[in-house]
């Protein structure tokens, strides 16, 4: 396995950690009608937290384990900046491991 698919194996397990430390971690999916949006991050659906359990999570977890091509450029990181700004939410730590799955990706 290439070194790209490793380190983004990892910084997934650590993202879903930050999540679950936040207590941002579900134990129910959300409606299928609510995962089948066409918006992007299901943005009139779901939460963002809800998107990287649900949707982005699963995803890349798929496309690391088969080797997949992964994207490029997500740009996640300001999206959690925007979503958890003002709130009362610790999501540092949350927002830094999105940044470097980004950078991670874009790196590539």
């Amino acid at each position: 396995m290439k070194s790209i698919y490793l380190d983004i194996a990892t910084l997934l397990l650590e993202l879903e950690a930050e999540l679950r430390s936040l207590e941002l971690w579900e134990a129910e999916p959300p409606a299928p009608e609510a995962l089948a949006s066409t918006q992007p991050f299901c943005v009139d659906t779901l939460t963002l937290p809800q998107w990287l359990q649900f949707v982005f999570l699963p995803r890349m977890s798929q496309m690391v384990e088969l080797e997949h091509p992964l994207p490029q450029n997500c740009g996640i990181a300001p999206m959690a900046e925007e979503y958890f700004r003002g709130s009362s939410l610790l999501a540092a730590g949350l927002t830094r491991k999105l940044a470097e799955l980004d950078e991670r990706l874009e790196r590539g």
